[in-house]
C-alpha cells in the first residue's frame, strides 16, 4: 500500500499534466447515496426517462417528488477528506482539471474553480428550462415545490428540470469533448470512486493510456481498466487521498 501511494505521489509531484476523474465513490463518504450499486437509488426507484419527463406531467411530478426527498441531503452535504485532498493538489499547482460523473458540486465547494471541473452529467444544484435554456438555482424551484407546485415551469412555459443528464437525454457535447481532449493529452490520470461502466465517461481512462499516461485507480470494486492501470488501490478514497497528499508534501519538501 505504501509503495503504491508513493508511486502515485511521485508522478503527481513531477508536475506534468495531471487529471483526476471522479465518480460516486468519492461522494458516498459525504453521505450522498450511490445510484448504481446494490441498495442504491436505482434499486429503490425506476428512473424517470427523459422522454417521459417531457411528455407527461405525472412523470414530472414523480421526478420532482424524488428530487425533493434527496434535496436536504444534497444541499447539506459537505466535501470530505478526498474532495479536500484533490483541492489541495490543485492549490499546489499539481492538478490541471477534474473530470467528474458526479452531480453534487462538491468539488467546487471544496475550493476548485468552475472552469477546473468538467461535469459530464451536469449539476443537480442548477435548474435548466427545457425550452428557453435559462438556468437558475435549484433552491428557488424547491421553494415553489414546498409551496404546493409539484412540477414547476419556467416563466416562458417550458419545463424546469435539474441540469443533469437523465436516461435517454443527450450528453453535453461541450463537456464530453473537453474531457476527451484533457484525457488524450495528459501525463497522469487518476480515477477515484468510479466503476467505469457508463459511456462515454468510461472511455476517458482509455484515451489517457493511449497517450501513454500513468493510470492510477482508487476504487473499492473492480473496473474494466484494472489490468491495464499502473497502480490499483482498492480502498476508500478519503484515507488514500490524504496519504497521497501527505507524501506529495514530503516529496516537495525534499525538493526545496
Amino acid at each position: 500500500m505504501n509503495e503504491k501511494i508513493s508511486a502515485i505521489a511521485e508522478k503527481i509531484a513531477e508536475g506534468g499534466k495531471n487529471i483526476v476523474f471522479t465518480g460516486a465513490g468519492i461522494s458516498t463518504e459525504s453521505g450522498i447515496p450511490d445510484y448504481r450499486s446494490k441498495g442504491g437509488l436505482w434499486d429503490k426507484f425506476r428512473p424517470v426517462y427523459f422522454d417521459e419527463f417531457m411528455s407527461s406531467k405525472e412523470a414530472r411530478i414523480e421526478y420532482w417528488r424524488r428530487k425533493s426527498e434527496l434535496y436536504e441531503d444534497l444541499v447539506n452535504a459537505q466535501p470530505n477528506p478526498a474532495h479536500r485532498s484533490v483541492a489541495e493538489m490543485y492549490t499546489m499547482g499539481l492538478l490541471e482539471a477534474v473530470i467528474t460523473q458526479n452531480i453534487d458540486g462538491l468539488h467546487q465547494v471544496s475550493g476548485l474553480s468552475e472552469d477546473t471541473v468538467v461535469e459530464l452529467h451536469g449539476n443537480t444544484l442548477r435548474v435548466r428550462c427545457m425550452s428557453c435554456n435559462k438556468t437558475g438555482p435549484v433552491h428557488d424551484v424547491q421553494k415553489r415545490i414546498d409551496a404546493g407546485d409539484p412540477a414547476p415551469e419556467c416563466e416562458c412555459g417550458g419545463y424546469l428540470k435539474p441540469d443533469t443528464i437523465s436516461f435517454g437525454q443527450s450528453m453535453p457535447q461541450k463537456e464530453v469533448l473537453k474531457a476527451q481532449e484533457l484525457s488524450e493529452s495528459c501525463d497522469f490520470f487518476m480515477v477515484i470512486g468510479s466503476t467505469l461502466l457508463v459511456q462515454p465517461a468510461s472511455l476517458m481512462p482509455g484515451y489517457a493510456k493511449q497517450n501513454n499516461a500513468f493510470l492510477a485507480i482508487v476504487n473499492l470494486s473492480e473496473t474494466p481498466y484494472d489490468d491495464m492501470c499502473d497502480v490499483l488501490i482498492r480502498e476508500k478514497a478519503g484515507n488514500v487521498l490524504q496519504s497521497i497528499v501527505g507524501e506529495i508534501r514530503r516529496i516537495k519538501g525534499q525538493n526545496v
